[in-house]
Formats: structure tokens, sequence, C-alpha cells
């Protein structure tokens, strides 16, 4: 059977259509009580862009902290502060911010209408009840969140996304005036979380010729972004995370995300930087696309943090490769049914002493 797979079904795309979302969200506010909670980086609290947000009287503004990523227990802790705030249901979710703070809105969305914990929903088409309307404003490119039917947790045995149709957004809203500012190595390992999507979806076995379109011109934009000196270059990244996220819509990441799995669950390293760390140490799975990507860090002059896992005892390794092993449909797609004879555990813990 093919996937019967739902997309984000509305879409703003352009320099300065941030401003439109105050009437975008004006058809939500069906009643004279409804209110919108907006997620927002906490990076942004007191910064020109909270100003900006179009909130009305009512509405609840929750800033959430990402220095770590995030967690089922923190979604748990917000969920409760929404419900403590009103105990009607708000008419929308919106999350501003880069992938954690999106992830962070889809969650609490979810959350909002199906009962217990996040974390028991970590899995494949868990959810049973649809969100709560939910839209998304991000100011990084790349992870592709914006688009993905997954948002990536931290559980207490595992990180593993919820994965659901239910958990796509409604809206998304893609200005990429948002992404002015940046520091430069946020910019570059967000955006080689999109490159390296490109590059597992299309050396993977699950692909096909949706897949290959938006991979293709994903990484295409990825390379006039990294590789060349162009004015509208945020412009081409917020478009390359979203055919990116497309791309792996209808196929799956592979054997870098694995292993960036590991190092978040066991370290604490962020997404886009494990990404990064796990790549460099894949020249024999995607030999082309991790030469490319080195020429990106010297264009960019970008040094990944070494020996991360020189002082971890046997017992983290071990957690480390679980976690890293138990994602099953990654392996797969990177290395076919019968992954198991390539993928050992050994060679998933050398990979990780390496790093």
């Amino acid at each position: 059977m093919y996937r019967n797979f739902k997309i984000v079904p509305q879409i703003v795309f352009g320099r300065g259509c941030f401003n439109q979302l105050g009437d975008i969200l004006k058809p939500r506010r069906t009643t004279p009580d409804a209110y919108m909670v907006f997620v927002l980086d906490d990076v942004f609290k007191g910064r020109p862009l909270e100003g900006r947000l179009p909130m009305e009287k009512g509405d609840m503004l929750l800033p959430v902290n990402v220095d770590d990523e995030p967690k089922t227990g923190y979604i748990d802790q917000l969920v409760a502060q929404v419900q403590a705030y009103c105990p009607r249901k708000p008419a929308g979710v919106i999350g501003i911010g880069g992938g954690a703070t999106m992830d962070i809105a889809k969650a609490v969305s979810l959350m909002l209408n199906n009962p217990g914990s996040a974390a028991d929903y970590q899995g494949w088409d868990l959810i049973k009840n649809p969100a709560v309307y939910h839209a998304a404003v991000p100011t990084l490119a790349g992870t592709g969140a914006e688009i993905s039917r997954t948002t990536v947790l931290t559980g207490p045995v595992k990180k593993l996304g919820i994965n659901s149709d239910f958990t796509l957004f409604d809206q998304i809203v893609l200005d990429p005036e948002l992404l002015a500012g940046v520091p430069k190595d946020q910019w570059f390992y967000t955006g080689m979380d999109c490159y390296i999507h490109d590059v597992e979806s299309l050396n993977g076995t699950y692909l096909n010729e949706f897949s290959r379109a938006y991979g293709e011109k994903s990484l295409e934009l990825c390379r006039q972004v990294f590789l060349e000196d162009r004015a509208d270059k945020d412009d081409k990244l917020m478009m390359a995370s979203y055919f990116g996220g497309m791309s792996i819509a209808y196929s799956q990441v592979g054997a870098c995300h694995a292993l960036s799995y590991g190092l978040s669950f066991v370290l604490g390293v962020h997404h886009g930087i494990g990404c990064c760390i796990a790549f460099d140490y894949l020249e024999e799975v995607y030999p082309e696309g991790v030469k490319e990507f080195r020429r990106m860090m010297e264009k960019h002059d970008i040094r990944l943090p070494r020996n991360l896992t020189a002082k971890l005892d046997e017992a983290a390794m071990d957690t480390m490769a679980n976690v890293a092993l138990g994602l099953v449909p990654l392996w797969e797609n990177c290395f076919g049914k019968d992954w198991q004879r390539v993928v050992t555990k050994e060679w998933v813990l050398e990979l990780y002493r390496r790093m």
C-alpha cells in the first residue's frame, strides 16, 4: 500500500508576510472569549519580534526555553500551564522560533486534546484525537519541522518523535526576513540538517520520484546557499527546508539522524550540530555527501566539537547505541530490509568512539 500522507494545507511565503499573521488567525477567533497561545522561543523575550506578535486581549504568551532538546516532561509542564491559564481550550497554538520551538508547539497542541503524558505517544500513529489548531512561524531554516508530521522529543527511556498526521501544522508563515541576525554557527548547523535530509533521502532505499523531485531541488538550493555567495540566501534556505521536509515525507532519513538521536539522548547535543558531528564520520555510507559537506564547513570556517564521547563509560555508550539502533525505519531506508546484517552494535559503538 502506498502512503496516503497529509501535508500542511495553508502556506504563505514572502518577505514581510509575518505581518499577515493577525489576519490569518482572525477567522479562528470565532467567539469573544476565544484566545490564542503564542509559543515563543524565549531568546525573543523583550526583543522587537515579541512586540510584533498580533496578540489580542485574553491571549497567552508562552515563552519556552530550548537550550536543551525538548523533553516529554517539559511538554507536560507547558500543557499544564495552558490549562491553568484558562479552563477552555485555546482557539490556536502558534509556534514562533526554530525547530525545537515548533516541535514544542506541535506537541502542546496535540496534548491539549489527548490524555496522559507526551511520553505515551512517542512512536508512529499513536495519537487518537486531532490537535488544537496550530500554526508555525520559523525563525530558523533547515529542520523541516514546519512541514514535518513529527515532533521530536526526548522521553524517559528514548528519543523518538510523536509521528502522526495530526502533528502537521494547519498553517505555516514563511518569512525570510525573520532569519536575519541568526548567529553563523547556528545558521550553518540548522541548514545542514536540511542538507543531510536531502542526502539521506536521495540515497535511501525508500526513494521514489516524489521524494527525488523535492530532494533534488532542496539539494540544489542548499548548494547555492552554502557554496555560493547569494544575496537571497535566506529565501533559498527557507524553501530548501520546506522541500527537504517534503522529500522525507514520502521517504525517510537515514544513518546520520539515527546516530544523532543517540548523541542527543545521552549528551544533550542539539539536533543540528549532532547531525553534523555524526555525518562527518559517515564517509563510507555517504561518500559524496560528506565530501561536499566538508567543503561547506571549510567555506564557512566551521569547526566541529571533538572527543565528545571520550569520557563516557560503557553503560552510557551502550545506551547511546541502543537509542540509535531502535530507529528501525531510518536504518532500513539506509541499508534495506536486511540492514541488521550491515549495522551491528559494535559498528555503531565504533562510530561513537570516534566522535
